[in-house]
């Protein structure tokens, strides 16, 4: 794997709008401009659109690229259609402003839907708009950011603006892997457009803005009888907690668009560049004192893995993704020494950190993404081992857990692995461990590698000789006991070479940094393939 990327000085969002008060005094100054000219769908409609909470497209773009760096495409396109009055009707753009620009200096091609325009509806033409950008995108090797807020598609040109999204699902389908695909849903998205922000590898939504839904609640209540509102069928919240649809949420369209600017400063611009590297502003040898008290003094007690995550990461800044969905397990970014990681670690004060359906597919997913952009995935593993229940057993967890053991196996990027406490069972195995090819696989002294937990285990052994104990509960302890001191460590992982080193906790830093540093070079492939068959 070649060196890291440099980044000129990065333009941060501080820098970009010094507080809120900035931003509110910029589209204040656009609200101005826009009411004083025909731009979009002209005064009336965009005053309708500020009506309902939300920016113009125009304004979108404003905030979410570096001032001044928006080069449009296609203003001048307009619609073909002549039936139901749509002859007189051809407003310049057709409902989606296109081109390109920049973040943190770097080359993005943009799409934003036009709400005043026809209501942002997708015709032929406007289809192409889109479709053009994502070919550049493509070509040039640029990540495609899309906003949408559209009606769906345009009635009144019927099956041609069915095609329209067939075109676009098929790009966003060939660019996936390519080049990174970002979807913000800043109003509706129903019917057949759902499915480009799903193709997408991260979606953005908002709160009382935004909502997603195949069919919606008018649909619903013929079909099923169910009467439900927009927000609870497909609102924000709802795919962000129970559809993990959405990967963030945001209280306001501003906070949104910022958030896109922190995920794109970890990403690379294709899969052939290297995440976007900052001079280290955190010292590589700095050693936490937390670290040796964190750990609760029995296996049974939670801790939040993210206290261990700020205190070893980069400034303790970890940008977490899907932070409402599967908590079982958090995925994210952070920096170690300036270098871009992917985190996926379990989360013992959810569920324990179990690993079940949800969790299983949202970090495959998030493997997977980390793998065709060459971002390293760094691993802290506590796990008590697979959820248990029929549920989960006719839900499939055998085929969704699969999806995370793949992604893991799959992945050729430098795979780094941390065990702080548990590591039980089947779930040892998946959560990068050395026999899949984990690169540097390390453990807290706190770890405990074994096939399932102490008293689990001794139940299991000593079956006979328990029940005829005349105390079966001391003779549970006492076995226990023995069983831990023998099994319940990393010794006997790392006297095989399935760990590398069993690390004094304050400098999990440190060798991880290291490592990331040997693994720069990293050369790995898999077997040639048109590709693989991961169990969906």
């Amino acid at each position: 794997m070649p060196a890291f990327a440099s980044l000129p000085p990065r333009l941060t969002t501080n820098d970009y709008f010094s507080s809120m008060t900035d931003i509110r005094k910029r589209l204040e100054d656009l609200h101005h401009r826009q009411a004083q000219s025909e731009v979009g769908g002209g005064p009336v409609r965009v005053a309708a659109q500020h009506k309902k909470g939300k920016l113009t497209a125009r304004e979108r773009l404003d905030l979410l690229l570096d001032p001044g760096s928006f080069t449009e495409l296609d203003r001048f396109v307009t619609h073909r259609a002549t039936d139901f009055g749509m002859a007189a009707n051809q407003p310049l753009g057709d409902g989606v402003v296109s081109g390109w620009g920049r973040i943190d200096g770097r080359t993005v091609y943009v799409f934003s839907q036009d709400f005043t325009v026809i209501g942002g509806s997708l015709s032929e033409t406007n289809a192409a708009k889109i479709c053009k950008v994502m070919d550049l995108a493509v070509r040039n090797g640029a990540p495609l950011i899309g906003l949408n807020d559209s009606g769906g598609a345009r009635i009144q040109e019927g099956v041609a603006s069915l095609g329209g999204y067939a075109d676009i699902f098929l790009r966003n389908t060939l660019a996936s892997g390519v080049v990174p695909q970002i979807s913000a849903v800043l109003g509706p998205c129903a019917g057949g457009a759902v499915y480009s922000p799903a193709l997408t590898d991260f979606v953005f939504m908002v709160r009382g803005v935004s909502y997603m839904y195949v069919t919606g609640p008018d649909v619903v209540k013929t079909v099923t009888h169910e009467k439900v509102s927009h927000d609870d069928l497909g609102g924000a919240d709802v795919h962000a907690e129970t559809s993990g649809v959405a990967h963030f949420v945001h209280a306001s369209e501003p906070e949104c668009l910022m958030a896109i600017r922190t995920l794109m400063s970890y990403l690379p611009s294709n899969n052939v560049d290297e995440p976007p590297a900052l001079p280290p502003s955190d010292p590589i040898d700095r050693r936490e004192e937390r670290l040796l008290t964190l750990m609760p003094d029995t296996a049974a007690k939670p801790y939040d893995m993210h206290e261990v995550l700020h205190l070893v990461v980069d400034d303790g800044t970890f940008f977490e993704t899907m932070p409402a969905f599967a908590g079982n397990i958090l995925t994210g970014f952070a920096r170690f020494g300036g270098r871009p990681v992917g985190i996926v670690a379990n989360q013992p004060a959810v569920l324990a950190g179990v690993l079940d359906i949800s969790a299983s597919v949202k970090a495959a997913r998030f493997i997977r993404f980390c793998d065709a952009f060459n971002i390293p995935i760094v691993s802290f593993v506590d796990v008590p081992g697979f959820l248990p229940g029929v549920a989960q057993e006719h839900g499939g967890i055998i085929r969704h857990g699969a999806k995370l053991l793949y992604a893991y196996c799959e992945a050729t990027v430098p795979k780094l692995t941390v065990i702080t406490r548990k590591a039980y069972g089947g779930a040892y195995d998946v959560m990068s461990s050395k026999h899949i090819r984990g690169d540097v696989n390390l453990a807290w002294p706190s770890a405990e590698i074994a096939v399932m937990g102490a008293k689990g285990a001794v139940e299991i052994l000593y079956k006979e000789e328990i029940s005829k104990a005349k105390d079966p509960a001391a003779a549970i302890a006492g076995k226990t006991a023995e069983y831990e001191e023998l099994f319940a460590t990393p010794y006997l992982a790392a006297a095989r070479g399935y760990i590398d080193d069993v690390i004094d906790p304050r400098d999990t830093r440190l060798r991880l940094i290291d490592a990331l540093q040997t693994l720069t070079t990293k050369r790995d492939r898999n077997p040639p393939k048109k590709h693989g068959c991961i169990p969906l």
